[in-house]
């Protein structure tokens, strides 16, 4: 308005008047990684942010505030995370199974839009921070232990574009999530471990029992090759004292067939 326009008069006149100190504090500079959002009267001025290099601000009028592009990145804080029910409270998630973790990510974002950064929140770092954490705990609360400890890259695509989709009216672009660690409970770790001890113990029985059931079938299907030939048992009796003497054995068992003996029993 006219205030406006008049306060803008005078301060042109005091540059004119004050022409060296005024070009001294009316030029500013910004890094190639860096953009000034310049406010005017406290409204945004016109042609969006300045930068990089030289540009210059009216004194008294024109105030600036310089916002680094460069990616930057930070650690979400460890989130503790207990699997029970389908509710959550502040600081524990809780969901389908009775399992506590913690769970640690990574997240790189940049300022895409400088104006949006400063006129649209207050702090776009701190928000996004605070956002990221709010964010990891709703993906892990939907989850279950077996999905969170499978599907990280999963869960880190979902919550890079949850977090992308609402820091974008803020001028923040989120690059990359990361979740660094699953940290469980040592208890829940001995569980698990005994857990697969045990899987690995069944199926070696398993194993073992395939083992003699496929041998019981063939030594049947030999006893049934040998039972129509008489003279194959004794031929399998040479090759068995062979077979041991080769080894140097000062015991040799000779069976003796179950008819001679009971011929000699009769006979007492």
């Amino acid at each position: 308005g006219c205030c406006g326009y008049l306060l803008l008069g005078v301060s042109m006149l005091f540059m004119v008047i004050l022409f060296p100190l005024a070009l001294c504090a009316g030029i500013k500079v910004v890094q190639e990684y860096e953009r000034a959002v310049i406010f005017r009267l406290g409204r945004l001025s016109k042609g969006g942010a300045k930068g990089p290099g030289i540009f210059f601000i009216i004194p008294c009028t024109d105030e600036y505030r310089k916002v680094d592009l460069r990616t930057v990145s930070f650690d979400v804080p460890p989130q503790e995370v207990n699997f029970l029910f389908k509710y959550y409270t502040l600081h524990i998630i809780l969901t389908k199974d009775s399992v506590t973790i913690s769970v640690d990510a990574v997240v790189y974002y940049r300022v895409q839009d400088a104006t949006m950064s400063i006129a649209n929140v207050e702090n776009a770092d701190g928000a996004t921070r605070l956002l990221a954490q709010t964010t990891l705990r709703n993906m892990l609360g939907t989850k279950s232990l077996s999905e969170v400890l499978t599907d990280r890259e999963y869960i880190s695509s979902g919550m890079q574009e949850t977090l992308d989709e609402a820091t974008d009216p803020w001028g923040i672009k989120v690059e990359r999530v990361e979740i660094k660690d699953v940290r469980l409970p040592v208890q829940l770790q001995r569980a698990m471990a005994a857990e697969a001890e045990a899987a690995r113990e069944a199926r070696a029985k398993v194993i073992a029992a395939e083992g003699e059931m496929n041998a019981s079938r063939k030594l049947k299907e030999a006893a049934d090759v040998m039972s129509e030939s008489p003279n194959s048992m004794q031929l399998r009796y040479l090759q068995t004292l062979t077979s041991i003497s080769a080894e140097k054995n000062s015991t040799i068992i000779f069976p003796l067939p179950i008819d001679m003996l009971n011929t000699l029993i009769n006979k007492k």
